[in-house]
């Protein structure tokens, strides 16, 4: 059986990032793969190359796919994405000629949920603020008097949207004395009691849970949904996590609650990223912003890298794509 011809499709600095030399070497065992990377599909020699391509190996800063492109990559079969998203280069007009699409989401998913995780335990024990604390004065606090709402000690969190990542959260922290909730309009009370959590109405979610992680994907509907009702809704001393997307939240009511005293946040995503300067989530010590660190870095690309070879060795070989996107998805996925 002939390998399919093959090109890389996005920024070469995230071509050089995700795809080491080795992981180039296993893409060139199952296809014949094009010299380069194309980065813009306008250029003669990018034109050329599409030409013969059967299967595009794509990430990000891929350009879009458009009905132009397609019209020039007559035997484009296939789309194999090295990262989690294809919104920004899978168009109407992929799915118009069928090609096949499939996606790294599902390991772009495992280092979101861990650093989900592991900011829920560190807010549980306020590790951030107490280290401070112990850095300016240079002394131990009285352990004994510490505040009985502070620990991980049946504690309920609160997960919005039972994604791919937020379900991997709720997996993530079964093992720990917690209670968790989840809203998302798509999934049953019985498949979640088996992860191990209550669905709850949205309202309930945030009133009832100590943190709140959101997980919702950034769709029009969702825009804003966090909105000053449902933050003021918040217990006193609650956490909102945000590894979505910012725009998903009301930042100037949810500055004005961090600001008061009301509640905690940890951010690792904002609208826009990077925030003003002068924005006042930056100087709330009751806020902790990270730069988007969550998803996959340094070594934790190559959890992406095998993910797409695996893809596009099973889609070469005839078995087809293990995690295929399709189009009736992607009103509601990121």
């Amino acid at each position: 059986m002939s390998r399919p011809r093959a090109a890389l499709a996005m920024a070469t600095d995230a071509a050089s990032a995700v795809l080491d030399e080795t992981a180039l070497r296993a893409l060139r065992q199952v296809c014949d793969l094009a010299d380069g990377v194309l980065d813009d599909f306008t250029v003669p020699e990018t034109r050329e190359t599409l030409r013969d391509v059967e299967l595009l190996v794509t990430g990000w800063g891929c350009p879009p796919l458009d009905a132009a492109v397609l019209a020039g990559a007559p035997r484009l079969r296939a789309v194999a994405h090295t990262a989690g998203s294809v919104r920004a280069h899978v168009t109407g007009a992929c799915w118009d000629r069928g090609i096949e699409v499939s996606s790294a989401a599902a390991a772009n998913a495992a280092p979101v949920a861990e650093y989900t995780v592991a900011m829920i335990l560190m807010s549980g024990k306020r590790v951030l603020e107490r280290a401070r604390g112990y850095r300016a004065g240079r002394v131990r606090d009285d352990w004994l008097a510490v505040p009985r709402h502070v620990g991980n000690f049946r504690r309920t969190v609160g997960i919005l949207s039972a994604s791919m990542i937020g379900r991997r959260v709720i997996e993530l922290l079964r093992p720990y004395d917690l209670r968790v909730l989840v809203h998302d309009p798509y999934v049953s009370a019985a498949g979640m009691a088996r992860l191990g959590a209550e669905v709850v109405s949205l309202t309930d979610l945030f009133a009832r849970s100590d943190v709140v992680s959101v997980h919702a994907p950034l769709l029009p509907e969702t825009r804003g949904l966090v909105g000053r009702e449902l933050i003021g809704s918040m217990r006193p001393d609650a956490v909102l996590i945000n590894t979505a997307r910012g725009a998903v939240l009301d930042q100037e009511a949810l500055a004005e609650a961090t600001a008061a005293g009301r509640i905690r946040a940890i951010l690792d995503v904002t609208e826009p990223e990077v925030l003003p300067p002068d924005h006042p989530l930056w100087d709330d010590d009751n806020v902790l912003i990270t730069p988007h660190l969550a998803g996959s870095q340094g070594n934790e690309w190559g959890r992406l890298a095998e993910l797409a070879i695996a893809e596009v060795t099973r889609w070469a070989s005839g078995e087809g794509f293990a995690h295929p996107v399709r189009r009736e998805q992607m009103g509601v996925i990121a």
